[in-house]
């Protein structure tokens, strides 16, 4: 009976009730050293014809013909002054890895405005808010498409109050449609770090405060594709990249 005793003894302590590990440890993030960061600069462009733009009719909803009665020409490539290419999405591809960085406390928007998602790419961390908003007189349906997300699909009545959404995992791109208005196009690209960037209207973008290290860059735009290349920044330095997408014969 003595080695019953023993053998239930032991089976209670370890198979019983264990202590809970603690899960409110605050998370580590790194900090980039200010007396080390240097910067990447870079400007992306387009060498060739701009692709002729299609005109969106908005004649199957009422509301959105009432805001466009000629139509919106979807602007795709949109180029500047000597090939200038906006709207394309800008990361850091590798590099990074040992790192986990503080999600931004402001939230990044999306609006669906004139019957179009406005932007139409937009970058955002994990962990950061995304929020939704519907500017319009109509209701619109925001649907985004990930793979390595939670997928989600709500629609968002007139004066509703703003949807806000976070993504966990890193992905470049996710296509956002709405299921109401086939027309409507938005990306977003989602990075676990903050060196990603939409170029402006000159093509251009900046990251400050990078830290010392070798690096993948990449640029990806929604018809030309993706494009990568090798960036070394060192301790106060400054590297300058330049993506150029040409024109398929």
């Amino acid at each position: 009976m003595k080695y019953v005793a023993l053998i239930l003894a032991f089976w209670f302590v370890g198979c019983g009730p264990q202590p809970r590990k603690d899960s409110t440890a605050p998370v580590e993030y790194y900090h980039v050293d200010p007396a080390t960061a240097g910067r990447v600069t870079g400007v992306v462009r387009f060498a060739g014809k701009k692709p002729a733009a299609r005109v969106i009719s908005m004649n199957a909803e009422e509301g959105c013909e009432k805001m466009h009665p000629k139509g919106v020409p979807e602007e795709v490539v949109v180029l500047g002054k000597g090939g200038a290419l906006a709207n394309a999405i800008v990361y850091i591809k590798s590099g990074l890895e040992s790192k986990k960085f503080e999600p931004p406390k402001e939230a990044v928007v999306l609006d669906q405005h004139g019957c179009m998602f406005v932007p139409r790419v937009l970058a955002i961390q994990t962990g950061q808010s995304l929020s939704v908003k519907n500017s319009d007189p109509v209701s619109h349906n925001i649907h985004p498409r990930p793979e390595q997300n939670r997928e989600w699909n709500q629609q968002q009545s007139p004066g509703a109050p703003d949807l806000r959404r976070k993504f966990t995992a890193p992905e470049v791109v996710i296509p956002v449609r709405c299921n109401i208005h086939s027309w409507m196009r938005s990306y977003i690209a989602v990075t676990d770090h903050p060196y990603i960037a939409v170029t402006n209207g000159a093509g251009a973008f900046e990251w400050p405060h990078v830290p010392p290290g070798e690096y993948t860059v990449a640029v990806w735009h929604e018809t030309l594709g993706e494009l990568m290349q090798k960036a070394s920044v060192a301790a106060h330095g400054e590297a300058k990249v330049e993506f150029i997408f040409r024109e398929e014969k």
